[in-house]
């Protein structure tokens, strides 16, 4: 256990000079020392938190991460201009997957910002604007993938598996909140009166951050967790860990499904009502 009494260099010192351990156990000592400083007001819990996400993503692979396949608003190179560009606006994304033919044949991407050529071009063809499509394994490791995003000016890589299928899709997006936490932009669920967002399907879309009083009002629950604020909270609670995309959780009648979280964290849920489910 480290001496409370010496500061901060004096540890960092001490770590680096003793007899080296394996890579693992030296990171988790690193890690806690860095703690132990955040505690002594030596850093604050931000530069801990991307700090211990740099970390991380040296250790998470593209399949820890990804937007499952089920998941991904695509564009078929097909539809005619008007209903690609209805997607395009409803998704609200910069970019997208485009298949022909099936969801398996991916043959680019294409950039919203393109189709603002469409009101200028009298001959305008999507396929002359989409950009090549980039293809990863899913055993690609983020710190790899973040590298090859930045070198060659790509924000969007299609994830197939061992047997050359689509398995989703990764942003550089996704990679960096691995290390400054979750990114919101114009398009994300901002305000508090969309913290719950009801679908036409009877499901609703929930943020992880919705205290559980909002959430309680809303739907009709009665979740009261000592020391948890949040749905977030309350689902990691009742699990033990936080979940992965995609897992369902049943709590007290309602089904939460997990549409967006990382290893830290859950950003996004599908609550809805067991009674209700299916059918």
């Amino acid at each position: 256990m480290p001496d409370p009494k010496k500061s901060l260099l004096e540890r960092l010192t001490e770590f680096l000079s003793t007899e080296p351990s394996s890579p693992l156990e030296r990171r988790k000592e690193l890690i806690e020392t860095l703690r132990e400083a955040q505690v002594d007001g030596w850093i604050d819990a931000d530069a801990l938190s991307m700090i211990e996400g740099v970390f991380q993503v040296g250790q998470l692979c593209a399949r820890d991460i990804l937007v499952p396949r089920a998941q991904i608003d695509w564009i078929d190179i097909n539809l005619p201009l008007s209903e690609m560009i209805k997607s395009v606006i409803h998704a609200a994304h910069s970019r997208f997957p485009v298949f022909e033919g099936s969801r398996s044949n991916v043959i680019g991407t294409l950039l919203a910002k393109d189709l603002l050529r469409y009101s200028s071009e009298k001959d305008f063809q999507v396929r002359d604007w989409l950009r090549p499509a980039v293809f990863i394994p899913e055993s690609k490791r983020l710190s790899v993938l973040l590298r090859d995003f930045k070198d060659n000016r790509n924000h969007l890589a299609i994830v197939v598996d061992e047997y050359s299928s689509v398995a989703g899709i990764i942003t550089i997006e996704d990679v960096l909140e691995q290390i400054v936490g979750d990114i919101e932009d114009e398009h994300d669920v901002d305000e508090e009166a969309d913290n719950l967002i009801a679908l036409d399907n009877g499901d609703i879309r929930v943020k992880g951050i919705t205290e559980l009083e909002q959430f309680n009002e809303t739907v009709g629950t009665h979740f009261e967790v000592e020391d948890i604020d949040t749905v977030a909270g309350l689902v990691i609670q009742h699990l033990g860990r936080v979940p992965k995309i995609g897992e369902l959780v049943d709590i007290g009648g309602i089904q939460f499904e997990v549409q967006r979280a990382d290893p830290r964290q859950i950003h996004i849920l599908l609550a809805r009502q067991l009674s209700k489910k299916a059918g």
